[in-house]
């Protein structure tokens, strides 16, 4: 079973961090936590949660947000920002999605964005998720679609007048997406099936270039 060294990103904290800010990426935040519906009273997981930025934005009636990320540092980060946030309902731990440390069916619902195309296994880290959901819990994920290329992000990009570090980091995840897994909604629904989760519904943003799902366990 292959495995991602976390300290490939650790590098990376800077960057990430401020890619979770850019406009595009919180819109599409955002979009997800409404598509989610409401998080008071639940457990929530984020598998792959980087700065935790996304479930520090959607969590504060949350009963608890767990976020789990292979990068010491990406999880270091966490903590200082749920710190300045005043957050004290959350806990951040350094962790493998192939592997998690949780028993099956402790959470209400599970995030994982820009994280199972990424993985050299995605069925193992989509097994793991459905396993740690409660019954009737959900996933909730984003995923690049086919179409994400440097080419139709150029596109997009010159259609809505995105600049600079907003176009450079869109480019960075087109580059590392075609060099990875990549899904049409029907192969991501068959993959979701065969772990226990209902046919999902997948919500397509920045003009279809990526999209949001949803699967209910």
């Amino acid at each position: 079973m292959r495995k991602m060294p976390g300290e490939e990103f650790d590098k990376l904290v800077d960057f990430f961090d401020a890619m979770a800010q850019t406009k595009w990426l919180s819109a599409i935040h955002k979009e997800l936590i409404h598509r989610t519906g409401s998080w008071s009273g639940l457990n929530v997981l984020d598998v792959g949660c980087g700065t935790g930025r996304l479930l520090l934005k959607g969590g504060k009636n949350a009963e608890k947000l767990t976020g789990i990320d292979l990068s010491s540092r990406m999880i270091d980060r966490c903590r200082e920002i749920a710190e300045e946030a005043d957050y004290q309902h959350c806990e951040f731990l350094v962790g493998d999605a192939y592997d998690l440390p949780f028993s099956a069916e402790s959470f209400d619902l599970a995030l994982s964005t820009c994280v199972m195309f990424l993985l050299p296994e995605p069925e193992r880290g989509i097994s793991e998720i459905a396993r740690v959901i409660k019954r009737g819990g959900k996933a909730a994920m984003l995923n690049p679609s086919v179409y994400l290329t440097e080419h139709a992000v150029d596109d997009y990009c010159s259609k809505h007048q995105i600049k600079d570090f907003e176009k450079t980091t869109m480019k960075q995840w087109s580059k590392v997406a075609a060099k990875r897994h990549s899904y049409d909604e029907a192969a991501l629904n068959a993959l979701l099936n065969d772990y226990g989760f209902q046919e999902a519904e997948h919500c397509p943003v920045l003009d279809g270039l990526a999209y949001i799902t949803i699967a209910k366990k």
